[in-house]
């Protein structure tokens, strides 16, 4: 009989390719959304298939799904800057009401739960590159608290209901992770510069450039995140390619391979922004076996096509 999959944040960048990649492996994949920040488009060529259910429901409120379920996929959130600055309450929510309704659903069907933390949970680090040791150096009141804490609240929770109830728990932290189907206006370096190169816009720089980010492709992402659900470790892992760069060489690689005539303009940099991304992979190399296999020209080709069709 095939496995149940509920997978939250189903309609948003990561989660929609979750849904690809489970019915592929013969899953009987739910979805649910709340349209926040995810967009259905990205899941409506799944409606036809028998083997796929759409829930448009918030998480923060209770949740409730009919029947078996064996595994749950947690990646509700909104998940970028631009998202989580105008939103700051529903971000906090769903990594706290969002996370115990789940881990409370997942106690009540004896499902597996995977929750979806952050390398932003690492703050702008003083370790370098990091470890899953490393507690982090976050501000808890400034502008990015409201995500940061709500993805270290989420992973206190669950390793909790792990250690009380015997739940078994699995905890993801992802590192900059990019491709087809992310929102062209969700903030971010990639989407930004990609989306003002095509435009023929200047592309915006924050801080001057020097700042290290260590971009994963999706496909890379989702293999990772599927050896961590069906493996037995239940510590945080991180996922993310180690392979560092500076904004500035990454702005200089989307205009090259865009032929874009853009020039890159400086604006301040954020508060709290970090100043280096870079994750030590040694426990998903030893646990899961994984490492990131597409390299970033390939990555941002591929990229590139999806951003062309929606500009």
């Amino acid at each position: 009989m095939s496995k149940r999959i509920l997978i939250t944040g189903a309609a948003g960048f990561l989660g929609s390719h979750l849904c690809d990649r489970f019915l592929k492996e013969g899953y009987n994949v739910v979805g649910m959304d709340n349209l926040l920040t995810g967009n259905i488009k990205n899941i409506e060529h799944l409606f036809p298939i028998k083997e796929f259910e759409f829930f448009h429901h918030d998480v923060t409120k209770f949740v409730h799904v009919a029947g078996k379920i064996d595994y749950i996929l947690h990646f509700a959130s909104p998940a970028s800057p631009i998202d989580y600055l105008k939103m700051p309450i529903q971000t906090l929510k769903v990594g706290a009401m969002g996370t115990h309704h789940l881990l409370g659903l997942a106690k009540a069907k004896g499902a597996r739960i995977l929750i979806a933390s952050t390398s932003e949970i690492y703050g702008d680090p003083l370790v370098h590159p990091q470890t899953e040791e490393y507690w982090g150096n976050v501000n808890t009141v400034g502008p990015r608290g409201v995500y940061d804490e709500a993805k270290r609240y989420m992973e206190s929770i669950t390793m909790a209901y792990h250690t009380f109830h015997q739940l078994e728990t699995r905890i993801i932290r992802i590192f900059n992770t990019y491709g087809p189907k992310m929102r062209l206006d969700d903030g971010r370096a990639l989407p930004t510069f990609m989306s003002q190169a095509l435009r023929g816009e200047d592309l915006t720089m924050f801080g001057d450039g020097s700042q290290t980010r260590s971009f994963c492709y999706v496909d890379d992402l989702v293999e990772g995140i599927y050896r961590l659900l069906l493996s037995d470790y239940s510590s945080p892992v991180n996922i993310g390619n180690p392979q560092e760069i500076t904004l500035m060489q990454f702005a200089e690689e989307v205009l090259a391979l865009t032929g874009s005539k853009s020039k890159i303009v400086f604006k301040p940099l954020p508060q709290d922004d970090p100043k280096q991304r870079q994750p030590d992979i040694t426990k998903a190399r030893n646990i899961l076996g994984w490492e990131p296999k597409i390299d970033r020209h390939e990555g941002l080709k591929r990229t590139l096509e999806y951003f062309k069709l929606h500009i």
